[in-house]
């Protein structure tokens, strides 16, 4: 097997005297959906931020080979990760395009730039009528369209997705994962930060289970949407 895309290895993060993440470890293979579950304050969301160089961290973290210690958030960008984060942080005073111009703020390639518009626009059709609106009047639903087409403008080689499903209606949330199967299929990997664990789980190729900052539980996705401790704590069964 070749080398992960993404290792990380003892990752430990503090807030003061809190102790976010306690030592982790895992991979993401080139081509795969990975997902992070667990309950609320688990550690999801400070892994995806220190991997994108948003909460000091201590331990190693390597993506395509590089040692990412010595790379400042903004070069982490121009490396390929692209992260879309909780709460969607879309720029409300611009407009839809505006916004994903953003996301492409350190590219020179315009031809690239163009066919990665109108593959967001293709994604989400719905964009491409919203273009001119300011992105603060949207609904939920169209705000986290935006966010991920931003993160997809930064043609990232892995995408961070953090609770991409949160606070929109069940229609909205099954449509947004069949576009990040759609993404994966077209080679796009993606680190999944989710608390619906069921749909996480249901097009992740794999997935860790984080409690209070550690690591209890990885195995394949379908088996742990079988698992009887994951079924009984994260899917309600």
């Amino acid at each position: 097997m070749s080398s992960p895309l993404l290792t990380v290895d003892r990752l430990e993060v503090f807030y003061g005297a809190i102790h976010a993440l306690k030592g982790i470890s895992f991979q993401v293979q080139a081509g795969e959906i990975v997902s992070l579950i667990g309950a609320n304050g688990a550690g999801k969301t400070t892994t995806l931020r220190a991997i994108s160089g948003l909460a000091p961290s201590k331990g190693v973290i390597t993506f395509d080979s590089q040692n990412l210690a010595t790379h400042k958030s903004f070069q982490r960008v121009s490396l390929g990760i692209a992260q879309s984060p909780e709460g969607r942080g879309i720029f409300p005073e611009m407009s839809v395009l505006e916004n994903l111009e953003m996301g492409a703020y350190s590219r020179k390639d315009k031809s690239g730039i163009k066919k990665d518009l109108e593959l967001c626009f293709e994604l989400f059709p719905r964009l491409k009528e919203r273009m001119a609106q300011i992105a603060g009047t949207l609904s939920g639903g169209e705000q986290q369209m935006v966010a991920i087409s931003r993160a997809i403008m930064c043609k990232p080689k892995l995408l961070l997705l953090d609770e991409p499903s949160l606070g929109l209606a069940p229609l909205i949330v099954a449509q947004i994962f069949e576009i990040l199967k759609k993404l994966n299929q077209e080679g796009m990997t993606v680190l999944l930060v989710e608390q619906n664990a069921r749909m996480a789980l249901k097009i992740s190729h794999r997935a860790y289970v984080l409690e209070t900052g550690k690591i209890v539980l990885e195995d394949s996705a379908a088996n742990l949407l079988n698992n009887d401790e994951v079924r009984k704590s994260y899917l309600g069964v």
